[in-house]
This record gives structure tokens, sequence and C-alpha cells, in this order.
């Protein structure tokens, strides 16, 4: 299957935001999480996770010039979001994106599992790895593929590739690191997220002009 009918297949059986928030809620009551890995460590991210997003939920004010971009692009626009529950970089953007484009009915927004189908984010690998989550914007009638964004806002993916880039004898445990990386998170506000989207709508909104 190529990308595009996997894009197709997998935005017509994703889930909207509030149902992927739902089905969180429901997997934690039964002791389990997105995939197959339902450890206490793995519950207890997904735990931390969903108190983030609905966090966010509630305290994010969304830019008016994002507002205004979002407000003005007037052709249909499918998003696939490819997330999992118990990833921290999901449940730290996601809300942000989710509330800066619903605002439009012409977007249409999904979410879907990175590894329930693998073969999906084998055509959207960051260097090399499967990290997620991973933003498309694309048309639904041409399937022309507009936007990719993600995983991560740049200053927190530079943080990652350098630890990455460390010596693996002497760099610190993974688990310490992601403290330094949630901690940037928590400082940045969600202003670098909504940074990276204003020429992100700047684009969308001018393909949404008529041509002629």
């Amino acid at each position: 299957m190529d990308k595009t009918a996997l894009l197709q297949k997998h935005f017509a059986e994703g889930m909207t935001y509030e149902e992927y928030l739902d089905l969180a809620d429901r997997l934690l009551a039964e002791g389990k999480t997105s995939g197959t890995n339902h450890t206490e460590a793995m519950l207890g991210y997904t735990k931390m996770n969903m108190h983030r997003m609905h966090r966010i939920d509630k305290s994010l004010t969304v830019k008016e010039a994002l507002k205004d971009l979002v407000a003005k692009i007037d052709r249909p626009l499918s998003v696939l979001i490819i997330a999992e529950l118990w990833c921290g970089d999901v449940a730290q953007n996601i809300p942000i994106v989710h509330k800066i484009l619903a605002t439009n009915p012409k977007i249409s927004i999904r979410l879907t599992w990175r590894d329930e189908d693998p073969r999906l984010i084998e055509h959207y690998l960051t260097d090399g790895g499967k990290s997620i989550p991973k933003v498309i914007v694309f048309d639904p009638s041409t399937m022309e593929e507009l936007v990719v964004w993600g995983p991560r806002p740049l200053p927190a993916q530079e943080m990652v590739k350098a630890y990455k880039q460390q010596d693996p004898v002497t760099k610190e445990p993974y688990s310490e690191f992601v403290k330094k990386v949630q901690l940037w998170y928590g400082r940045d506000r969600y202003e670098t997220t909504q940074a990276e989207w204003l020429p992100i709508l700047e684009k969308l909104q001018q393909v949404s002009k008529p041509t002629s």
C-alpha cells in the first residue's frame, strides 16, 4: 500500500480528538495504554500525559494572529496526527495544534496510532527514527500533501539530537534527559509551537486562495 492509500485509510479510520481522550480514559480504567506495552511505567507516562493534555486544553489561549489565519482558510483540509498515549511530545503538542486548527469547520482532524500499522510512520521518519507526533495536512480531494510538522518544536528537537550524539558511555540516562525536555516545555509555555505554526498557517491560507 502506497503513502496516499495509507493516508486515506488512516484518516477514514481515525479518531477525533475527543474520541482520543475518551479512549485514553477507558484504557487507563482497564489498566492499559495504547499499543501492547502495559507496564506500570507506560501507564504512569499515560496518566501524566492525560493530565498535561487536559491542563493545556483548559489553560491555552491561542494567539490572535493564529486565529485570524485559520479563519481565512476557505478550502477543505484534512489533518492526520500520528500519536500514542504514552508519548510525552504528543501530550505537549497535540492539544495546541488541535486548538489552533479546530476553530475552522473546513478543517477535519483525525488521530491514528503509530504502532498499530507501522507502514504509515515509515513515510514520516525523523532522522531515521519513528518519533511522534507527526501532523500531516493534506487536500482531501487531490491528496496533495501540504504540510508535515513534528515531532516537536525545533529547540526541543535540537536537544534530542544533541543527546543522541553524546558518548553512550558517559551520557545521562534517558529518563533524566526526558525530564529536561519536559522542563523546557514548561518554561516555554507553548510559545514556540504556536510560533512554528504561524508560517504554516500563512502557507495554508495562501494555498486556499482562488487562483483566478
